[in-house]
């Protein structure tokens, strides 16, 4: 199931049903899991470890080195899980070793055309990254997560699951699980509830969290005091402590 035009190399190691498309390149140091399609022209290089059922459209970059003037060729990674679709022109570049040395990313991802996804970044599952969504290095994507179109997000920064980003935004601060931000700098429109919906959070939950959100965002609380009032509901709710638990973590500051 690969093109005779393909070269592949001896050192890569393909689940005998994998497919390579015309023209594509597998390089060294590459493990494909079962079912997985490589489209034509792609180039896939290693040390790089893709799983099952994975689709890698035409032109797409995957596991080329890291876009950093520190990295020296050190044998970093790429590991990518099953079902994730990679559209045209994406790049997916390895980790270095001034983080944790490999770039990983979950399952069932979608990757529309000329998405980036920098080094040691982490992508959960389920999450959307619309056309020309930009990277930086060191960025954690939360399960469930929707960037549109254009989105820039800056190095370092975390996005928490089911958040939602607005087209065009340009981000740098951290983003609460549940929570939608647009604009340049990126800020809070609500939560997003119409999301939780269709992923089976109950009205009482989705209530739940527009009241955590009410407290950080429209209680003109600072931030400690905030976070005081949210954590005796956080013992009693999953989702208020998914978000009280990210806020604690978050180390560049929160959009406000």
């Amino acid at each position: 199931m690969i093109d005779a035009r393909a070269i592949v190399s001896a050192d890569a190691r393909l689940a005998a049903d994998v497919t390579v498309g015309p023209f594509s390149i597998i390089g060294p140091q590459v493990q494909i899991g079962a079912r997985t399609v490589i489209g034509p022209h792609a180039v896939v290089n290693g040390p790089t470890t893709i799983g099952e059922d994975n689709r890698i459209f035409q032109f797409a970059s995957i596991g080329d080195a890291p876009q950093d003037k520190k990295y020296r060729g050190e044998p970093t990674q790429l590991v990518i899980g099953d079902r994730n679709v990679f559209r045209e022109s994406c790049t997916i570049n390895r980790g270095t070793t001034h983080d944790r040395g490999v770039t990983r990313i979950g399952d069932d991802n979608l990757f529309m055309a000329f998405s980036h996804v920098a080094h040691d970044c982490l992508i959960g599952n389920n999450t959307i990254f619309a056309n020309s969504v930009a990277m930086g290095g060191h960025v954690e994507v939360g399960e469930w997560a929707i960037l549109g179109g254009l989105v820039a997000v800056h190095q370092f920064t975390r996005i928490g699951a089911h958040a939602f980003l607005g087209g065009g935004a340009i981000l740098s601060r951290d983003v609460p699980p549940y929570v939608m931000v647009a604009g340049n700098p990126a800020v809070p429109h609500g939560v997003n509830a119409e999301g939780l919906r269709r992923r089976g959070f109950t009205d009482e939950q989705i209530r739940h969290i527009r009241e955590a959100y009410r407290v950080l965002y429209r209680s003109d609380l600072k931030l400690a005091e905030a976070l005081a009032r949210l954590a005796p509901l956080a013992e009693e709710r999953p989702e208020i402590r998914t978000f009280v638990e990210f806020i604690h973590g978050s180390t560049r500051s929160l959009v406000r």
